[in-house]
């Protein structure tokens, strides 16, 4: 049994996504479910809060990966935040930091919105 779970939560002009547990294989169709909602809601300026991420696979990777060009296409963005260290370092090894905005808090995400900060 998983324990993966995605809440949302707007603020602003922004929707924020906040996970918990461990993505992987099994729960990964549970994040796509939830960027798939808010990008057929209208919501194309997505944080992904990490702070409570305790593992992510290639497949919760590969979400990411599959939606990007999507939401960027509907002027949009996917910025992620708070990640652990040891969440970061595989998004880093991966090269992720120069596709997307990491950054520590939700705060830094949602002013790289306001400020209109173009996806990298």
């Amino acid at each position: 049994m998983s324990n993966f779970s995605v809440a949302f939560r707007d603020s602003g002009s922004t929707t924020i996504l906040t996970l918990r547990g461990e993505l992987d294989a099994h729960t990964a169709p549970e994040l796509e479910s939830a960027i798939k909602k808010c990008r057929d809601e209208g919501k194309t300026q997505l944080i992904v809060n990490g702070h409570d991420l305790d593992y992510i696979s290639s497949a919760g990777l590969g979400v990411f990966m599959a939606f990007i060009e999507d939401i960027r296409t509907l002027d949009g963005d996917i910025k992620i935040c708070a990640l652990q260290p040891k969440i970061y370092d595989v998004f880093d090894l991966l090269g992720f930091p120069r596709i997307y905005h990491i950054v520590d808090t939700e705060e830094e995400a949602i002013t790289l919105f306001e400020q209109g900060i173009q996806p990298i």
